[in-house]
């Protein structure tokens, strides 16, 4: 255990799916709660932190695809959807005392601030917590692709990705009871696998940038702030020497 943070400034990745609970649909209040209390804690150990929420609980764009839709206005929609969720935590954090905005990547300014780097970490820099919205603002790009993109526009140490188990398998651990789990593994075996942890542009520009993924369960109260303090349950993705593989 340490008594300061391993991470000075990170990015959060959460599914839209997350904030569901054990709703078919929309946003199950307490859970976005919690996730503010998660943020919350992060925020007390001194960890700048940033935030990505996708939109799956309300809209998702490829859907509209399979289905013979229009790719880009399917995308265009799941964009709004991630500037709701965005809106849901920023009221959650406010709550709890917590400063935050929301930066949009589709301007709005009805309803929220536009993205610019400087002033995302102009606001950072000043203790608040920053909600990134509306993905990259360009279709057929994820919004693990929004984190990534992010997290190497702001400098961030590592980019924490919340997920539905406690770190990396090499198969679903729901499905393949044989699944290996990974305490660290590096960008170019997540991509060479094909490891559905994030999309692969995401992955890849994670890499070029040196930035650390860490894969961790997001149903886990309190485990944000753990994996800061060296502590609870997670898988590394990072490149290393071959000699360390």
């Amino acid at each position: 255990m340490t008594s300061k943070p391993i991470y000075r400034r990170v990015v959060l990745k959460a599914s839209g799916e997350a904030l569901m609970g054990g709703q078919g649909f929309g946003i199950d209040v307490s859970v976005v709660d919690r996730i503010a209390a998660d943020i919350a804690e992060a925020r007390s150990l001194g960890v700048e932190v940033g935030v990505v929420i996708g939109g799956g609980n309300i809209f998702r764009g490829v859907a509209v695809a399979s289905k013979g839709g229009d790719r880009v206005t399917g995308d265009h929609m799941g964009m709004l959807a991630t500037v709701i969720n965005s809106l849901a935590l920023r009221t959650s954090l406010m709550k709890i005392g917590v400063e935050a905005v929301v930066l949009s990547a589709i301007a709005m300014p009805e309803l929220c601030e536009s993205f610019s780097q400087r002033q995302a970490t102009a606001y950072m820099n000043e203790g608040k917590v920053v909600i990134f919205a509306g993905g990259t603002g360009n279709p057929f790009f994820t919004t693990d692709s929004a984190a990534a993109l992010r997290a190497a526009e702001i400098g961030a140490d590592a980019l924490f990705k919340g997920t539905q188990v406690d770190g990396v398998y090499s198969a679903d651990p729901y499905k393949d009871k044989n699944a290996i789990r990974y305490d660290r593994i590096s960008h170019e075996h997540v991509i060479r696998e094909g490891l559905s942890i994030m999309d692969t542009a995401a992955i890849a520009l994670a890499r070029e940038n040196n930035i650390p993924i860490i894969v961790f369960s997001i149903h886990e109260k309190g485990g944000f702030g753990a994996i800061l303090r060296g502590e609870g349950h997670y898988t590394v993705v990072a490149d290393e020497p071959a000699a360390a593989e």
